[in-house]
C-alpha cells in the first residue's frame, strides 16, 4: 500500500513503510518538443549527475598519476611515441584545462544545480512534516513493529502517555493527535536533520566545481578574448620588447604563470604558457631576488631550496622581505609566489670549440653566458653558437646493467641524461659534474641541439667523456662516449681522429699490421684488405663496413666473414693508435689489457662520431654560476570557494553517516465487537535498518510490554 503525503508534492511519497523515496527522474517540461523535454529531463536527473561525477572523478585521478604539463619527450620516453600522440589527443597530459573536462564539469555543475533546485524544497518540506495520515492498514507492511493487547479500553490512553515518555527520554519529538478513527494519536521523529547532510553535500559538488571552474583556464581565456589579446612566441623577446596585445592587466581575474628571476635581479612580469606561445601578466608588486640557496644530500640529490627574496608593491612602495620555500608560499594581495624550481640565470661559461675533421688544430677558445650566442666561420660554412642551458650538479645513476652495448650510439649510447643512465632496478646515484648545451644553427635556420659533460663519467669501469645529440627537443639525447686518455683529456681521442682521416697514415698503418701479423707473401693481400677496413671506417662508420659485407658475402658465411674482418680492423686500428702517437713524439704502447681496452673504446667512438655528424665538439673548461630561481605565481580566487565546499562536504558526509532519521506512530485499535480486546499498535521506520536501531527498538518495545 502506499500513501501520499497530504502537504506535499505529487512526486513526494512515503512507502508502505513510511519512509520517504525522493524520485530520481528530472524535470518534466510541459510544454515544448519531445526531444527538449528528454533532453532537460536527462539533464536534471540524478543519473545524469552521477555518471558525470564519475567522469570527473576518474580523470581526475589519471591527472593525479600522469604527471600534468611536462615536457613532450617525457611523455614519449614513458608510454612511447604512438600512445603519447593517442594521449596527447585526448588531452591527458593536461586533462584539468582540457575542453571535453570542462564540458563535462559544466555539465555536472549544471545538473547538480538543477537537483538540488528541484529536490531541497521537498527535503526541507518533508523535515517539517509527521506524516499524520498514514493508516493502521499498513501496519503490516512496516519491518519495526509492535502490537500491545490491553485488558479494558480505558488504558489505551495509559500505554499512550507511556510510549511518549519511552520515547521523549530517547530523544524523540512528539506530538499527539485527536483520536480518528484508523489514524494514529502519536507520532514522533528524531535525526531529520539528516536530509541537511544530502542538501550540503550536493551543493559542496556545485560549489567545489564553480571553485575548480573560477581557477581553471576559462576564466584567463576570457579575459584574453575580452581585452582582445594574443600569445607571443618569447624566444628573442625581452620584457620590454614584448607588445601590449601579450600583456594582461594586473586585474586579470585568475592565473597561474611562471616567474624566473637571476640573483640580483627583479621583474614585475610573469609568463603564462599557452599552446601557441605565451601571454604576460603585469603584476601588482616588484621582486628581487637577493640570494637562492640550495642544499644536497650526499648523493648529490637535492634536499633544500630556498630564495631569499624582496617584494616591493608598486601602488604603496613598501616593501618586505621573506623567505620562499617548497610548501612555503608569499602571499601579497591574495596573489601567491611559490618555489616552483630552480634555473640557470646567465652563467658564464669556458669553452674550447674542437674540429671534428682534417688534421688537429688548436681548440678554439670561446667564452659565452647561457643565453648568449656566437657565429663560427670555417672554409665552407658559418654556424651560430647558442648556449642553451646549463647545470653545476647532475646526479645521475651510473649502476652497470651487465650489458655490453657495442653499437652503443644506436642505443642511447648511455641514457645518462634524466632519468637515469641504467633502465634495470639496480641504483647507484653519483654526482657526474657539470654539463651544459647548446645549438648549432646553420645559414638556413636548421639546429642541432648537444648536450656534453665537462669531466669524464665513470661507466662500465672506465672513464668516457659524454657528448649528447639531438635533432628536436621532443626526442632523447644519445651520446658519444669518448675515451679519455691518462691524462683525463680528449686528446689522445683527437689526434686518433685525425690520423684515421689521413689516407696516409691508414696506409702506413695497414702495412705495419700486416708486417707483424702475416708472413712476407701474405703481407701484401692483408695489408690491402686492412687498408679497405680502415677506408670504410672512415668513410661511414662501423656501419659502412657492415655495408660492404652484406653486399658482398653470403649470408651463409657472413657471420664468420664478419669476425675476421673485426679482428683484422682492431688489429689496423690499434696501428693507427700508434702511428698517432709517434707523430706527436711519444712512444709506442705496450699492447696489454688496457691499451688494448682503450684502443676498441676509441674505435667505437671513431664509429660513433660519424652519426654525431657535427663539424665541431664544444666543451667545458671552467664556468662561473649564476643562479636563478623560478617561481610560480598564482591568483586562485577559486581557492575560497573550493574551501568551503569542502566543508560543506565534510558536514554533508558526516550527517549522512552518523545523522539517521527514525519515525514511530502509534495507533489504538478498537475491538471489531463487544467481545474484542483493545489493541495499542506501535510502528517505526528508518531509511537505512542499523543494529543500534534494532537494539533501541527492542528495549523500548520489552519496556513498554513490562509496563
Amino acid at each position: 500500500m502506499q500513501s501520499t503525503l497530504q502537504d506535499s508534492d505529487k512526486e513526494s511519497q512515503v512507502d508502505a513503510s513510511g519512509v520517504y523515496r525522493a524520485s530520481t527522474t528530472g524535470l518534466e517540461l510541459q510544454r515544448g518538443s519531445r526531444l527538449l523535454k528528454e533532453s532537460v529531463e536527462l539533464l536534471s536527473s540524478m543519473r545524469f549527475a552521477i555518471s558525470a561525477l564519475s567522469i570527473v572523478g576518474i580523470a581526475s585521478a589519471i591527472g593525479t598519476i600522469v604527471p600534468q604539463n611536462s615536457p613532450p619527450i617525457n611523455y614519449v620516453n614513458q608510454f612511447g611515441a604512438f600512445w603519447a600522440e593517442v594521449f596527447t589527443w585526448f588531452d591527458v597530459f593536461r586533462v584539468y584545462n582540457a575542453p571535453w573536462f570542462l564540458i563535462v564539469m559544466v555539465l555536472m555543475l549544471t545538473s547538480t544545480s538543477l537537483c538540488l533546485i528541484r529536490n531541497t524544497p521537498r527535503m526541507l518540506k518533508d523535515m517539517r512534516v509527521w506524516r499524520e495520515k498514514v493508516r493502521d492498514a499498513g501496519f503490516a507492511a512496516f519491518p519495526y513493529r509492535q502490537q500491545f493487547e490491553l485488558a479494558r479500553a480505558d488504558q489505551a490512553e495509559d500505554k499512550i502517555q507511556e510510549i511518549a515518555k519511552a520515547l521523549t527520554q530517547q530523544g524523540y519529538r512528539v506530538k499527539a493527535l485527536e483520536s480518528q478513527a484508523g489514524l494514529p494519536r502519536l507520532v514522533a521523529k528524531k535525526g531529520a536533520s539528516n536530509r541537511l547532510g544530502y542538501i550540503a553535500a550536493h551543493l559542496a559538488i556545485v560549489v567545489i566545481s564553480l571553485g575548480g571552474l573560477l581557477d581553471s583556464e576559462v576564466p584567463t581565456k576570457m579575459a584574453v578574448w575580452w581585452w582582445d589579446k594574443a600569445p607571443v612566441v618569447l624566444a628573442n623577446l625581452t620584457g620590454d620588447q614584448v607588445p601590449d596585445s601579450a600583456r594582461l592587466p594586473q586585474s586579470t581575474p585568475t592565473y597561474r604563470a611562471n616567474l624566473l628571476i637571476p640573483e640580483g635581479q627583479r621583474s614585475d612580469l610573469a609568463v603564462i604558457n599557452q599552446p601557441k606561445g605565451a601571454l604576460l601578466v603585469d603584476l601588482p608588486f616588484e621582486l628581487e631576488l637577493k640570494q637562492f640557496r640550495i642544499e644536497y644530500y650526499n648523493t648529490g640529490m637535492p634536499k633544500l631550496f630556498a630564495s631569499d627574496v624582496v617584494l616591493k608593491d608598486k601602488e604603496t612602495g613598501q616593501t618586505k622581505s621573506a623567505v620562499i620555500e617548497v610548501n612555503r608560499p608569499l602571499i601579497h594581495k591574495g596573489i601567491a609566489i611559490y618555489q616552483s624550481s630552480f634555473d640557470d640565470g646567465g652563467s658564464k661559461l669556458k669553452l674550447l670549440a674542437h674540429p671534428l675533421s682534417g688534421p688537429v688544430q688548436k681548440p678554439l677558445p670561446i667564452e659565452l653566458g647561457v643565453g648568449q650566442s656566437l657565429a663560427l666561420k670555417n672554409a665552407t660554412q658559418t654556424l651560430n653558437l647558442e648556449i642553451s642551458g646549463f647545470k653545476a650538479i647532475n646526479v645521475e645513476n651510473l649502476a652497470a646493467t651487465g650489458q655490453q652495448e657495442t653499437d652503443a650510439f644506436q642505443k642511447n649510447v648511455a641514457s645518462v641524461l634524466s632519468p637515469a643512465a641504467n633502465a634495470g632496478k639496480t641504483t647507484s646515484l653519483t654526482n657526474v659534474g657539470a654539463a651544459f648545451q647548446y645549438k648549432l644553427r646553420d645559414a638556413a635556420g636548421q639546429a642541432r641541439e648537444f648536450h656534453v659533460y665537462m669531466l669524464p663519467v665513470e661507466l662500465e669501469g672506465s672513464r668516457v667523456f659524454l657528448a649528447g645529440v639531438r635533432n628536436s627537443p621532443d626526442e632523447s639525447f644519445r651520446y658519444l662516449r669518448i675515451p679519455a686518455d691518462e691524462k683525463d683529456s680528449l686528446e689522445t681521442f683527437l689526434h686518433l681522429r685525425a690520423s684515421m682521416d689521413s689516407p696516409s697514415i691508414r696506409a702506413r698503418a695497414a702495412q705495419a699490421f700486416a708486417a707483424s701479423a702475416a708472413p712476407a707473401p701474405m703481407q701484401k693481400a692483408l695489408a690491402d684488405s686492412a687498408q679497405k677496413a680502415l677506408d670504410a671506417l672512415a668513410s661511414n662508420g662501423l656501419v659502412g663496413l657492415a655495408n660492404i659485407l652484406e653486399q658482398t658475402v653470403q649470408a651463409s658465411e657472413r657471420e664468420r666473414a664478419a669476425d675476421v674482418v673485426v679482428r683484422m680492423l682492431t688489429g689496423a686500428f690499434w696501428e693507427v693508435l700508434q702511428q698517432s702517437r709517434v707523430s706527436r713524439g711519444l712512444p709506442r704502447q705496450p699492447l696489454n689489457e688496457a691499451n688494448q681496452a682503450f684502443a676498441q673504446r676509441a674505435l667505437n667512438a671513431y664509429s660513433d662520431a660519424k652519426l654525431f655528424d657535427a663539424p665541431l665538439l664544444i666543451t667545458m673548461t671552467d664556468f662561473t654560476e649564476v643562479k636563478a630561481s623560478v617561481f610560480q605565481v598564482t591568483r586562485s580566487p577559486g581557492k575560497t570557494t573550493v574551501y568551503l565546499g569542502c566543508l560543506l562536504l565534510t558536514f554533508g558526509v558526516f550527517a549522512m553517516l552518523y545523522v539517521r532519521e527514525r519515525r514511530f506512530w502509534v495507533w489504538v485499535k478498537q475491538p471489531s465487537d463487544a467481545s474484542g480486546q483493545t489493541s495499542v499498535l506501535m510502528a517505526a521506520s528508518t531509511p537505512r535498518h542499523s543494529l543500534d536501531f534494532d537494539r533501541e527498538f527492542e528495549e523500548l518495545s520489552q519496556r513498554l510490554a513490562r509496563a
